[in-house]
């Protein structure tokens, strides 16, 4: 506290504005009383007992296997060969958020935080994430959601992206539909009385005499809330504490003109998928073995089949430990790498192939050089391209950038080596230089860097910051992108 010594007025309202602060403090920070929780339990009661909720006064917990009553994945049309599978998401792996939401004194953007992870969980025990995928590019305008608004993730986690209109008639009118991991309620399109929300900011939240803050969904974006009014903590691009998926396959890349059409459960452990490619239906059985594996058949139009089982890794989901550490990270599975078709959108290397072995002259343990690339079969519209090569560790933490270029004129398809003279650079997070960083990844085994190419509509894009990182440069072209092309290689450091 500060004090003023040239008037004993000045002290005496500091005293008196203290005393009011911590007054409200106390109230907001207070137990809540059992009606109160009862309310929020209320949300998620309709789809017990697959969701499951309890409180311990100052947090509250939400179960469930992340697999929602209704039919999934069809209409998907920018696909990365995810399909959903039940997750843990129990015990000390359950969601949670403040039972008391507390205002933040700097509220944060999901436009350029949050992009990784769940921003609020539904009633149906399903986790809501960022509007914009891990790209930042907006998930429903980019195809990659199912009728209800959700797909599959990295780990086979299915969530949502959108808000879940439809739990309305579920719920009820008048209740909320989801809560924010800050703690505050998001209501549908319209107030409990059935009028049109009005003066929402920027998180698509308000308050109102009968509320207090809460937010809402639209159908425009963030379709959501929009970042956090509340306190949260952030950490590793993501709220932070919130529970791990657990996947059982290595990851996917995309599939390019695959379309989803059919879903089903035919038994309590299996599922089945059908997607169409060039006019051809191929089709995807899965199921759970009764030792906790999963069995993939992949069948070809032909009727030909492939079958590949993949076992759940020894460990559950890490877990926080006193002093607040996590479990060490586990080895990162090979992602499974498609060939593209001859007309898509490509990016490749003469120095390695997709799913190649990185030559050690462009890591740390070489000449540090940057990686030849080369491009073609870019979308139609195409004014400018960016790059960004980046690592995404299997632990959590947030992604490693190694390479950022963007302004590269539409009429340039490779970079040679070294290349300085083309585009703008943007900072790395090795040295947060703008330059390109070779991969020095430490400890034992393969990594994998994806290296993104992005086909831009804008001739030239301006982040609105003077340190261009990849946050930044993804905000900045999230409603640029006309296509994306990928190329996965891998780099294992020699034993010292």
């Amino acid at each position: 506290m500060r004090f003023s010594y040239r008037s004993g007025i000045t002290i005496g309202a500091t005293v008196a504005g203290t005393l009011v602060a911590l007054s409200a403090l106390a109230v907001a920070y207070r137990r809540p009383s059992p009606q109160e929780e009862n309310t929020i339990s209320s949300v998620f009661r309709p789809f017990a007992p697959a969701v499951r909720t309890r409180s311990d006064g100052t947090s509250f917990y939400v179960e469930s296997n992340g697999m929602p009553d209704h039919p999934m994945m069809v209409g998907i049309m920018a696909w990365q060969q995810q399909v959903p599978l039940p997750q843990p998401y129990t015990g000390s792996n359950a969601w949670q958020f403040p039972v008391k939401p507390a205002p933040a004194a700097q509220p944060l953007s999901a436009s350029d935080h949050f992009l990784r992870g769940a921003i609020a969980i539904a009633a149906d025990g399903v986790p809501i994430f960022n509007a914009l995928n891990n790209r930042g590019e907006d998930a429903y305008l980019a195809g990659e959601l199912d009728a209800y608004g959700g797909h599959a993730g990295r780990a086979d986690d299915y969530h949502y992206h959108v808000a879940p209109l439809f739990l309305e008639k579920i719920v009820g009118r008048g209740k909320p539909i989801a809560y924010a991991l800050d703690g505050y309620p998001i209501y549908g399109l319209s107030e409990p009385d059935g009028t049109v929300p009005v003066r929402l900011d920027a998180f698509n939240g308000h308050t109102t005499p009968a509320l207090g803050y809460h937010y809402h969904a639209t159908r425009t974006y963030p379709y959501i809330n929009g970042g956090f009014h509340g306190v949260v903590t952030e950490r590793a691009g993501q709220v932070d504490p919130q529970p791990r998926a657990q996947p059982v396959r290595p990851g996917t890349p995309p599939l390019p003109g695959a379309r989803i059409t059919v879903f089903s459960h035919p038994t309590a452990d299996s599922y089945s998928l059908t997607y169409m490619l060039e006019g051809q239906p191929h089709t995807v059985n899965y199921r759970q073995e009764t030792d906790g594996s999963y069995t993939f058949d992949y069948v070809a139009p032909s009727g030909d089949t492939e079958t590949r089982r993949y076992s759940p890794p020894p460990d559950r989901p890490a877990e926080r430990r006193p002093g607040g550490d996590r479990r060490p990270p586990q080895p990162q599975p090979d992602p499974e790498i498609v060939p593209p078709a001859p007309n898509d959108f490509q990016l490749t290397s003469p120095v390695v192939a997709n799913g190649g072995a990185l030559p050690a002259a462009f890591t740390c343990d070489g000449e540090s050089a940057s990686p030849p690339v080369a491009w073609k079969n870019p979308p139609a519209g195409t004014r400018s391209f960016a790059l960004v090569m980046h690592h995404l560790p299997p632990a959590g933490e947030a992604p490693h950038v190694y390479w950022i270029v963007y302004n590269i004129p539409a009429t340039v398809h490779s970079l040679p080596s070294n290349a300085s003279a083309i585009g703008n650079r943007g900072a790395n997070t090795v040295n947060d230089q703008p330059d390109y960083a070779p991969p020095c990844s430490q400890g034992p085994g393969k990594k994998w860097y994806t290296l993104t190419l992005y086909a831009l509509s804008a001739k030239r894009v301006q982040p609105p910051v003077d340190n261009v990182d990849r946050a930044s440069l993804l905000q900045a072209i999230r409603n640029k992108i006309l296509g994306t092309a990928t190329l996965q290689v891998s780099y294992t450091r020699p034993e010292r």
